[in-house]
């Protein structure tokens, strides 16, 4: 029987995230030799932002195709930094379930994913410590704790993504990991605007405190609506309904909101043992379509009403909206193809860059200021100072 940890490989695994790491640091120093060294941390803040976006994509890859097990154990496979290591396990589990979460292909899949994992958490490590090497220089106009911040979360999501694995995709585990990697977009994007304020290269603008109170107000629907919607994924009720816009062919079908909302159990069964109901698969996706129907709304009006202050978030804030509806729809009428679903995800990861850009590069204007849309103020400064 396989342990489900195995810290015999970790040594090679932690040296293989350094070259995958060494790829984009190499060309981050070819494109940035004469650059002063808060310009390199901008620009290794904007490469780590990208490369973490591709890595959320690439986790709902290994999800959608099945791939989460591919290798059973964590963090290596069948206690081997690669699965050139397991070919006889591997050969075997697949020789007794062709299609089983154990194959050749899926073993790769979920080694790739580790793999861009580490060299992720190295990128995030080079950047936490620079910045507080520089910070101590006093070079550097920049808070270190942004990029600390990071560097401790990285570390939890993966902590989560062992868990993943040793808990056998344990829903709640699985969603909670998929908004761990949120999070941590989030937390880059926050760094990647300060970086641009420290160099003048932009400016916030002030909102009103309605208009602020909306962008707050969005920012935590769409958090509640792709956890919902990673509920629905790691559950695989996106095929609960097939219709659109009715589900059944009815407005309210038959759901089990109980057991759609019961969080901690393992995958396909509920608390006390026995077989998540269609019922409450329904539920899980009717509940994520129902919100969409606010969500939606929402994301547009907010982008309408920033269109002055703020007019690349709002063009990208819609754009995105109506990205999210598309591929929304052609996950439930093509039956949930590859492409789709990560259009899917893909298009959340994005709202929550695009809004929390939205919020670092704006503020709400105090009493007596005036509250005038698109009122650019300087870093570090207030209005009328």
């Amino acid at each position: 029987m396989t342990a489900l940890v195995d810290l015999s490989p970790v040594l090679r695994l932690m040296l293989l995230g350094i070259v995958v790491a060494l790829g984009p640091l190499a060309w981050l120093w070819l494109r940035s030799r004469k650059a002063a060294p808060a310009r390199r941390l901008a620009m290794l803040t904007g490469l780590t932002l990208f490369l973490t976006f591709d890595l959320v994509l690439f986790g709902a890859f290994t999800r959608l195709t099945d791939s989460g097990l591919g290798c059973p154990d964590w963090p290596g496979c069948y206690a081997s930094a690669s699965p050139f290591g397991a070919v006889e396990q591997i050969s075997a589990e697949q020789a007794q379930m062709p299609t089983g979460p154990v194959t050749h292909t899926k073993a790769w899949i979920e080694m790739i994913h580790r793999y861009l994992a580490m060299g992720v958490g190295v990128l995030i490590l080079t950047l936490a410590a620079a910045t507080w090497t520089l910070r101590r220089h006093h070079v550097l106009p920049v808070s270190p704790w942004w990029p600390t911040a990071s560097l401790a979360w990285v570390c939890l999501v993966g902590a989560f993504g062992a868990l993943t694995v040793t808990m056998k995709l344990f829903p709640a585990i699985v969603t909670l990991h998929l908004l761990g990697g949120l999070v941590l977009l989030a937390l880059l994007c926050r760094q990647a605007v300060e970086y641009r304020h420290a160099q003048g290269a932009s400016a916030r603008v002030g909102l009103g405190a309605g208009l602020r109170a909306l962008l707050l107000a969005t920012f935590a629907a769409v958090w509640l609506q792709v956890a919902l919607g990673g509920w629905v994924s790691t559950n695989y009720a996106v095929l609960a309904c097939t219709d659109f816009p009715t589900c059944h062919g009815r407005w309210w079908p038959e759901m089990d909101f109980g057991q759609a909302f019961d969080i901690w159990r393992p995958l396909g069964v509920t608390s006390d043992g026995g077989n998540v109901s269609f019922a409450a698969l329904t539920a899980k996706h009717y509940v994520h379509r129902l919100a969409a129907y606010v969500v939606l709304p929402l994301l547009f009006a907010t982008a309408w009403q920033l269109r002055a202050a703020l007019p690349r978030q709002a063009r990208v804030l819609a754009a995105l909206a109506a990205w999210q509806l598309l591929s929304g729809l052609s996950n439930v009428v093509l039956g949930w193809p590859l492409l789709g679903a990560l259009a899917h995800t893909g298009g959340a990861a994005a709202l929550v860059v695009v809004l929390t850009w939205a919020l670092c590069e704006s503020r709400v204007v105090r009493g007596g200021e005036p509250s005038v849309a698109g009122l650019r103020i300087a870093p570090g400064k207030e209005l009328g100072t």
